[in-house]
Formats: structure tokens, sequence, C-alpha cells
């Protein structure tokens, strides 16, 4: 008799927690698509404010905007500054490029890839080498590449389902192209940009050089995918045509900047520390909408929906605007070494990186057991279409931080890399249920961190 009553006890309990849970994100989905204030919040920072790039008039703001926000939120305990130096990297003039085929000049979409070194001041003009992958530098060599454009046009695999690999199969090219060349004599390289769509907006991003001298740094742009098409086969028709590109970037001394932290004491385990956050810092052709806006306004939506909610969280919740994530991620790094400094203790550190678009789940970083724990709350969120746990990368900014858990938020990513860095990453671009709906599963799963550990 002991035994049953014993199992009725618990089952009773198991049953009125499991009733709670399914109440309790009903109520933050609620909050999340009638009372958010995330897609306002977006657009200020996007239509008022403009792009982000590290070091800029717009990063600033845009430390003053969200700083602002999360004071006036009543949401937090305290809010305030990290500092941290970052790069200045200034884009300059609008690029020009163009190649003469039969006599005639036929212009195409480029725009200076980050980091890059300047053109000279009356750009460069050579003949194009066509290469598909950094290993077939090796077997030209020297002799072919001296004095040469290069020109990487390896598009992104159409047929992965998951868009983020092709991303990541692709993006050697944008990241270590220009260094590579540099080592065969290229006077300067032009990277098919990294997107699954044929259109004319070019999409820059950030490149690595041994080179510290910006100066001394061959330059780098990035070519439309449909301007890619039609130098491809334009070069089939005469291989010796010539091409032209100009840009004035250059890099200017590092400038104080900021990462913004808004932080909710723990009632019952503060010594804990729930971090998540999203970069603030975005490239300067668009306005960073999707890349990172939407992650930034989701995040500091997190603590305004659990006040909406009246949920105070037994562990301390941080809510981090992240700075520098696109061009150095100096912003994580140094939050990341401000908490190992103060010994601090990350149970659950979670990153929005992907886009304002439909959530799908999480990747995890994490134990088996741990993993075992989140993949048992799934049937929770399986009313709301969110169906995606997997292990994977939980995000760059969080990546230094020494958490159990990490975890990315998993948007559906079929449309993300037509904005991605480029000049349509706008707030026309973005979807207001979608973005709140991504704010709403974040603070969902940050809910069931907080109520059982992980």
């Amino acid at each position: 008799m002991r035994k049953i009553l014993l199992f009725l006890s618990l089952y009773a309990s198991f049953s009125f927690s499991q009733t709670t849970d399914e109440s309790q994100l009903k109520a933050i989905y609620n909050q999340a698509l009638t009372n958010s204030k995330c897609y306002s919040q977006l657009e200020y920072m996007s239509n008022k404010i403009g792009h982000r790039l590290s070091g800029s008039e717009g990063a600033q703001k845009g430390v003053e905007y969200t700083k602002a926000q999360m004071e006036a939120s009543g949401a937090f305990d305290k809010v305030y500054l990290q500092e941290v130096m970052v790069p200045k990297w200034v884009r300059g003039e609008k690029e020009e490029a163009y190649f003469i085929l039969n006599g005639k000049k036929i212009s195409v979409p480029i725009c200076a890839l980050g980091a890059s070194g300047p053109t000279p001041a009356s750009g460069i003009k050579a003949q194009v080498v066509e290469v598909k992958s950094l290993k077939e530098l090796e077997t030209l060599g020297t002799d072919k590449l001296k004095g040469k454009i290069v020109f990487y046009n390896r598009p992104m695999n159409p047929a992965n389902v998951r868009a983020f690999d092709s991303y990541g199969e692709a993006g050697d090219q944008r990241r270590s192209g220009a260094n590579e060349a540099a080592k065969y004599g290229a006077l300067g390289v032009i990277v098919r940009s990294l997107n699954l769509r044929l259109d004319d907006f070019p999409h820059t991003g950030n490149s690595s050089y041994d080179e510290k001298d910006v100066n001394k740094r061959i330059p780098g742009c990035a070519i439309s995918t449909n301007g890619a098409e039609l130098l491809s086969k334009s070069l089939k028709e005469n291989p010796n045509l010539i091409f032209y590109f100009k840009q004035s970037c250059h890099q200017e001394p590092d400038v104080l900047s900021y990462n913004v932290i808004g932080e909710i004491k723990g009632s019952e385990h503060p010594e804990n520390i729930i971090t998540v956050g999203g970069h603030l810092d975005s490239w300067d052709l668009g306005d960073g909408s999707h890349d990172d806006g939407a992650g930034c306004v989701q995040s500091m939506e997190v603590a305004n929906i659990f006040k909406n909610i009246n949920y105070k969280p037994k562990n301390t919740l941080r809510v981090v605007m992240f700075m520098n994530e696109e061009n150095g991620v100096r912003g994580g790094k140094k939050y990341a070494d401000e908490a190992q400094k103060n010994r601090e203790n990350h149970i659950l550190a979670m990153e929005s990186d992907a886009g304002g678009f439909t959530p799908r789940g999480f990747f995890f970083e994490c134990s088996d057991t741990s993993f075992a724990k989140f993949r048992s709350w799934r049937y929770l969120f399986e009313p709301y279409f969110i169906h995606f746990f997997e292990k994977g990368h939980g995000g760059t900014d969080i990546g230094d931080v020494k958490s159990k858990v990490k975890v990315g938020l998993s948007p559906d990513s079929q449309r993300y890399f037509e904005y991605h860095h480029a000049a349509i990453d706008k707030f026309d671009a973005v979807n207001k249920r979608e973005l709140e709906l991504g704010a709403a599963t974040m603070t969902a799963l940050i809910y069931l961190v907080d109520k059982y550990g992980i």
C-alpha cells in the first residue's frame, strides 16, 4: 500500500509540474506575441541608428540605445557597460569594378571585404585567374598567379538542407582567399558572394591576413552571385580579359567600445549565471536587422517577458549585447575573460545570431546527460512547432565562455544568406511574428533550465 501511495504521490507531483510548465510556456508565448517590445526596438536600431560597424558612430549609438532600453524596462537589478577595445575598419568610398569584353565595358557589383587593404588610388587592372578552391592555388603556382587577380568562384552547395553547412564549406574563400593568393604574388582577389540565390547584391564579411599592416595587404572584394556568373562565362569567351576594381578601405587605430550588460540577481542561486545575448555590431552595407539586431532585441525581450509574467529567476540572469563579433569577437572574449577572472559559474550561455526567422529549435554544446534532459523537454515545444534539438555549435560570442552548456537558437535558415552581410539586411526583411516567436522560444528554454537545472 505504501508503494502504491508513494507512486500516486510522485505521479501527481509529476503531472502537476508538467501542467505548470505547459501553462508557463503558454504564458511566455502569449506575452511575446501580444506585448513584446522587440520589433519596435529593432525598428529604432535599424531605421534610426543604422549600421553599427565596430568603432563607428552607429555602434556607439547602439550601445547608448540598448543600455537606455534595459534601464527603462525596469526588468533588471542593474545595467552596466563593460569596456572593450575594438578595431575600426572604414570602408571609404563606394567600390567600383568592371571588365572589358570585346571592347565593351561591363560593370559588376562588388564590395570590399572586411580587413582588406585598399587598392592604389588609380585602382587595379589585371588579367583574372578563376579558381574553385584555395588548394587549386598550389597547382597553379607563382608563375601563373603573379601579377594577376585571383577569382574564387566556388558556389555555396545547394544540396545541403542546412544552409549553414553550405556557408561553412564555402567560407574559406572569403576568410583566407586574399592571404593565400598574396603568397603567390597576386595583386588582389575577387570572391563569389556567400549567397545561395542569384542576385546583384555583393556580400561582405571579414578576411584574415598574416600581414599586420593593412596598407600592405592585397585588396579583396566580394562580387555578387550574378556578377560571378557573368565574369565566369566571360572568361570562357576570353580568358585574357582585363578586370578593374577600386576600393579605398582603411584601418584606423583601435577605439574604446562596450558590451552592454543587464543583470537580474538570482533569488535562490545568485552564484549560478545564465547568459543570453546577441552581437550589437553589424556590417555597414545594410543596417544589420537580421545580423544581429534580431538577436539583441530577442535577448532583451527575455527579461521583459519574465517581468511581465511575474517570474523571478532562481539563478542570476544576464542579458549581454556583445560588441565586435563581425571582425574580431573582442566583446565575446572580453566577457569570457572577465567571467574567468571573477571565477563565475556559468550554467548556461545562449546566443541568437542566425537571423530573425521562424525558430525551429536549438543547437546544444553539452554533455550527453544534459542533452538527454533537454531532449526530454522537447514535447513542451512541439505545440509551437519547435522540434529541432541537436548537438552543435552554440555561438561565436559565447565560444570562450566556460559554461556547462552552450546553446544557439536555430531559426529556419533557408533565406538567411540572401540577406547576410548584404545591403538588403534591413528592417523590412524581418517578420514581426517570427522575431517574437524566437524571443519566446529562447525565454521558454531559459525558464526550464532556471527551474530544473542542467
